[in-house]
C-alpha cells in the first residue's frame, strides 16, 4: 500500500498553492490537497504524512488557517507533520528562517500544534493582481521595508531551490515517537 499524504493550504493569491505543486513532484505515493478555507471534514486515519501551507496577508494568519490547526493538532501530531508559511518577509535571508521570522514566531504563540518541520519562503509581489487599495497598502508596507514599489511589474521572490530541500526533508519525514507511558 502506497504511503498517502495531505496537504492542506491556504492562500490569498495562490502563491502556497505554487509552492505546494512544487513540494508534490517529491512525495512518493498519494497525494490529498485541500483548501482549509473550505472547512475541510478530514479523516486524519487515513494519512501517513500531513503538510500545512499558510500565507501572510497584511501581516496576518487566515483565521480558518489557525482554527483548524487548533482544533485538530492531536490528528495532526499522530502523523508525520510539517508546516510552512510564505510572506514577503522572507525575501530577507535572515527573516527566511524559521527561527528569525515574526510570521513562524506569531505561528508558534496562537498555535497549540506544533509542527516537525517547519519552513518559510518567500511569496511574490503581484501588484497585477491588487485594487488600487491594496497596491497603496503593499507600496507603503514595500517602502518601509525596503521591497520593490513598481506596481508596473509583478516579481516571484520565492526561492524554489530551498523549496526544493524543504521537499525532500519533508519526503524524509516519519511519524513521531509517541510516549507510551
Amino acid at each position: 500500500m502506497s504511503e498517502q499524504t495531505l496537504i492542506l493550504y491556504s492562500s490569498v493569491d495562490g502563491q502556497t498553492i505554487k509552492i505546494i505543486d512544487r513540494i508534490k513532484q517529491s512525495i512518493v505515493g498519494d497525494v490529498t490537497v485541500l483548501n482549509i478555507d473550505e472547512q475541510p471534514e478530514v479523516d486524519f486515519n487515513s494519512y501517513q504524512k500531513v503538510l500545512v501551507g499558510a500565507s501572510i496577508r497584511y501581516g496576518n494568519f487566515r483565521p480558518n488557517m489557525l482554527k483548524f490547526v487548533n482544533q485538530h493538532k492531536a490528528q495532526l501530531e499522530s502523523v508525520a507533520n510539517a508546516f510552512f508559511v510564505v510572506c514577503l518577509t522572507a525575501r530577507k535571508p535572515e527573516k527566511a528562517l524559521p527561527e528569525n521570522n515574526t510570521y513562524m514566531k506569531k505561528f508558534e504563540q496562537l498555535s497549540s500544534w506544533q509542527p516537525q518541520l517547519k519552513a518559510v519562503f518567500a511569496g511574490a509581489l503581484l501588484y497585477s493582481r491588487y485594487n488600487w487599495w491594496q497596491t497603496l497598502l503593499i507600496q507603503l508596507i514595500m517602502k518601509m521595508t525596503g521591497g520593490s514599489t513598481d506596481k508596473t511589474k509583478d516579481i516571484e521572490l520565492t526561492d524554489w531551490q530551498k523549496v526544493e530541500s524543504f521537499s525532500l526533508q519533508f519526503a524524509a519525514l516519519s511519524a513521531p515517537a509517541h510516549d507510551k507511558n
